[in-house]
């Protein structure tokens, strides 16, 4: 949990720059330029948007491709463009909107959708342009992208079945405690971050830390450690009546496991494996019986469940 603490500090803080991205971001269309040509009136302070076919239409020069070019050769091109009419023209150009350069994030982070990218940015402060993750995060991170843009620089990357993408996943762990710094690569235009949720248990009732546990990168716990997880029994439980309910496979209904946690701590009962998406439910005296549906509806509409990781 304190991991995690760290990683969310990690990731929220780091808020996109304020100043558009250094003369190597490369232009596309729907980008907004502003030209400097001290020489020039008609151009001199003006702001061009790039049109749908990567063109910037400018006094003087008429159409001038610039998608695919860094904001530095766009000023190399309009600086050639313009020795026609100007001995030696000085041009700056600066970039005042892009909108060209899309990055999704998506999954379990808290502001999911396209991000366009300002410059050079890494896995992680794109992580934190989409403000940051949530605490149901699964453990690894998945990278999508276009195959034109080459390999992802890491070990396992591979590509997709259609040829068309390239594909690899960062353990999350290394990336934040930079134990794999190579991990935290350059992301690229088009490419798609995705979050997955985590494989998570859930113990509600007569305990002393109700709520959702990620299990990390295991596939299951038994029952005794989810009762650990959740800090143990209140004095009230009925211990004897807790159950299980665990989702029926290919369907949206949940059966019903009775597990007598009395026999299970006093070690007259084998311990029961819990699997990923359980409730564990612990009765307290008093409580009235509910049926699995009733038990569901509580579990669903309820307050809100805190959410705890390892």
């Amino acid at each position: 949990m304190a991991l995690f603490a760290g990683v969310s500090a990690c990731l929220v803080w780091g808020q996109a720059p304020a100043q558009l991205p250094a003369p190597t971001y490369v232009l596309g269309p729907d980008d907004q330029v502003t030209i400097h040509v001290v020489e020039s009136d008609e151009l001199n302070g003006k702001a061009y948007r790039v049109d749908e076919k990567g063109n910037l239409d400018l006094p003087m020069i008429g159409s001038l491709r610039v998608a695919g070019l860094t904001v530095h050769q766009a000023e190399t091109q309009v600086a050639d463009k313009l020795r026609v009419y100007i001995r030696e023209p000085q041009v700056t150009v600066f970039l005042s909107e892009m909108r060209s350069q899309p990055v999704s994030v998506i999954g379990a982070v808290n502001t999911p959708g396209v991000h366009q990218l300002q410059g050079h940015k890494t896995l992680i402060e794109m992580l934190s342009m989409a403000g940051g993750l949530r605490q149901d995060a699964g453990y690894r991170i998945k990278i999508t992208r276009h195959i034109e843009w080459g390999m992802i620089p890491l070990k396992e990357a591979t590509i997709d079945p259609t040829g068309q993408f390239s594909v690899a996943e960062v353990a999350l762990k290394g990336l934040m405690e930079a134990s794999s710094p190579e991990d935290n690569v350059a992301i690229l235009p088009n490419d798609v971050i995705t979050v997955p949720v985590a494989e998570m248990i859930y113990v509600i009732g007569d305990v002393k830390k109700s709520g959702g546990f990620v299990l990390g990168e295991r596939s299951h716990v038994t029952v005794l450690q989810a009762l650990a997880m959740a800090e143990g029994l209140d004095q009230a439980a009925r211990a004897n009546e807790a159950r299980i309910l665990r989702v029926t496979p290919g369907s949206d209904t949940r059966a019903e496991l009775v597990v007598d946690l009395k026999k299970i701590l006093a070690g007259r009962a084998t311990d029961v494996a819990m699997l990923s998406n359980d409730i564990l439910f612990v009765p307290t005296n008093g409580f009235k019986r509910l049926g699995t549906r009733t038990l569901e509806s509580m579990f669903t509409i309820g307050t809100g469940l805190a959410i705890y990781r390892p």
